[in-house]
């Protein structure tokens, strides 16, 4: 069985629009998956908020990042998918999370090393990813 999951958001982290919020997973090493996609949904609305595409997950890639969150909903029903979208193939689904308005007092990343991306506004699956990581055919290497 493959083994991929997320350490962060946990079910009592709060996200804070306004501020930069960890996303961590871990995963399994042979399990043939290279890149995802990041999707933020909840259960109280209809709708997906498309994060970042093509994160790169390979066994030297960094295990983490930074999502910033502008003008996101406030509410305890959030879902991070870390997924294939092309294929549909859920990869590892957060614990139930919340996001709280920008003047909640709440502890962000400060980690200046970690790629970011940023979410903002309410749900809306007819928008397209905020951000798009390096093409995968860029990660070929010429010998």
């Amino acid at each position: 069985a493959a083994y991929f999951m997320v350490k962060e958001p946990t079910e009592s982290t709060q996200w804070q629009n306004g501020a930069y919020n960890l996303l961590e997973w871990d995963k399994g090493v042979a399990d043939g998956i290279e890149f995802f996609d990041v999707e933020l949904t909840r259960l109280g609305s209809n709708g997906l908020l498309y994060g970042a595409m093509n994160v790169a997950c390979k066994n030297y890639s960094p295990k983490s990042l930074k999502v910033y969150l502008e003008d996101v909903p406030t509410g305890d029903d959030y879902f991070v998918l870390l997924i294939n979208s092309t294929h549909g193939v859920v990869h590892a689904l957060s614990p139930r999370f919340s996001i709280v308005n920008a003047s909640t007092t709440v502890s962000a990343s400060t980690d200046t090393s970690l790629a970011t991306f940023t979410i903002s506004g309410s749900p809306d699956p007819t928008r397209d990813f905020a951000t798009t990581f390096a093409s995968k055919a860029s990660t070929v290497l010429l010998r």
